[in-house]
């Protein structure tokens, strides 16, 4: 039989519009009475839903994190009844069996025996900082697609800069191009371009000169490329907001910023998103090991009858995984501090580049464990060793001279060893 955790707990099944609740009431004699309830979804229905639970000594509640149609019922609760909110996988109900009072009563079902696994919920200012980082990422990721649309208008327009420059959209490109704007390729002066070429590319003068010559930028592209550029602008100065302002929301924690800083291919800005995704509380998780399956930096379990069916990373850190790779790259670029550099040629030659880089990812993410819990930069035990060339061990090539020395000097007592000749 299974053990009862709440006598009296709350399921609820949420949608945009109403919420379907399941009050369940078990006795001593393990008799369980329902009480069932739905609710809208506007701000004074939901207080409503918070009074009834008080009413009834409910204190316990379970929900599933459907979209961001939780967050507004969490807001009402988060400060009177213990929420846990689980991955609607976690509680999927039977095929036949679903509606949405079936599937409140059985959520509260399941979480009345402590059957559900309940998500990490990081404290109101870490989630606020969350919202921002992940807010980030968006307006990094359109500045990209803005950055491809202004590509593709400059191979449609016969300017092939961007085969020549390292960056298309540096100071010399973006002069260049703001001329082109003004010009057409008649009136185009071949020494008024060469004087916006800046220092670094002077030496790729000829070559640009030929990559533009001959351009055809037609009014539709013009257009394109004057808005795209002009939105270009707009979400750079959008992103440099929201740094300041998760610098200045960060300021609490910053000693923790320092301290994971001091990590080989980790910012003050990669570290401060990260921790706005862990949180600075490292005790929620069990281990470092439990943090990087939390990350998405461990094989998913997939075994069947002793077989393996699958060894690859699981699906979980949307936004913290890409960024961990992301430091893992620039840590293995470090020359200064070849710490994971060195780690990551290891273990490219056995199993590739890919693989290498997730590993990569996965230690700076243990590193990150302990530097935050123990509050601690960044000081790996075997540090020295592979710093230090003195610590590698070199071959011994052994033959009938030498042998008996390596042997004494390992500790051996070679006396009682007889030389033989098999021959």
């Amino acid at each position: 039989m299974m053990k009862l955790k709440y006598s009296i707990c709350c399921g609820l099944d949420v949608h945009k519009n109403v919420i379907v609740a399941t009050i369940v009431i078990t006795n001593n004699d393990g008799i369980s009475e329902y009480k069932q309830k739905s609710f809208s979804t506007i701000n004074s229905d939901i207080q409503k839903f918070h009074n009834w639970l008080i009413e009834n000594n409910c204190f316990h509640v379970c929900m599933e994190s459907t979209g961001k149609y939780w967050i507004p019922i969490f807001n009402y609760l988060e400060n009177d009844i213990d929420v846990c909110l689980t991955h609607p996988k976690y509680v999927k109900a039977i095929k036949g069996k679903k509606t949405d009072k079936k599937d409140s009563k059985w959520i509260a079902d399941l979480y009345k025996f402590d059957l559900v696994r309940c998500s990490f919920i990081p404290p109101k200012d870490f989630r606020q900082l969350r919202e921002l980082a992940r807010y980030r990422f968006k307006l990094v990721c359109m500045k990209s697609s803005e950055k491809n649309r202004i590509q593709n208008c400059m191979t449609v327009s016969n300017i092939g800069i961007a085969s020549v420059l390292s960056d298309p959209f540096g100071r010399t490109a973006t002069e260049i191009m703001s001329y082109l704007l003004e010009h057409t390729a008649d009136s185009m002066d071949e020494k008024a371009v060469r004087k916006l070429i800046k220092k670094g590319a002077k030496a790729k003068s000829d070559e640009i000169i030929e990559a533009i010559r001959g351009y055809n930028i037609e009014t539709d592209q013009a257009k394109k490329l004057e808005l795209a550029r002009g939105h270009l602008e707009y979400l750079d100065d959008m992103i440099t907001q929201t740094e300041v302002e998760l610098y200045v929301r960060i300021k609490p924690y910053y000693e923790f910023v320092e301290f994971v800083s001091t990590m080989p291919g980790m910012t003050e800005l990669s570290s401060t998103i990260v921790l706005a995704e862990t949180g600075v509380d490292m005790s929620i998780f069990d281990d470092a090991k439990h943090l990087c399956s939390w990350c998405g930096l461990s094989p998913a379990n997939n075994e069947s009858a002793g077989k393996k069916k699958s060894v690859r990373i699981a699906k979980a850190g949307d936004y913290l995984k890409p960024m961990m790779v992301q430091c893992a790259l620039a840590a293995v670029k470090n020359k200064k501090r070849p710490y994971f550099a060195i780690k990551y040629g290891r273990i490219k030659k056995r199993r590739g580049h890919k693989k290498a880089i997730i590993a990569i990812a996965r230690m700076m993410m243990v590193c990150i464990y302990h530097m935050v819990s123990e509050k601690k930069s960044f000081n790996p035990t075997d540090y020295e060793e592979l710093m230090d060339p003195r610590n590698h061990v070199e071959r011994v090539v052994l033959n009938e001279t030498n042998v008996f020395a390596y042997l004494e000097s390992l500790g051996y007592d070679s006396s009682k060893l007889v030389k033989r000749n098999d021959n």
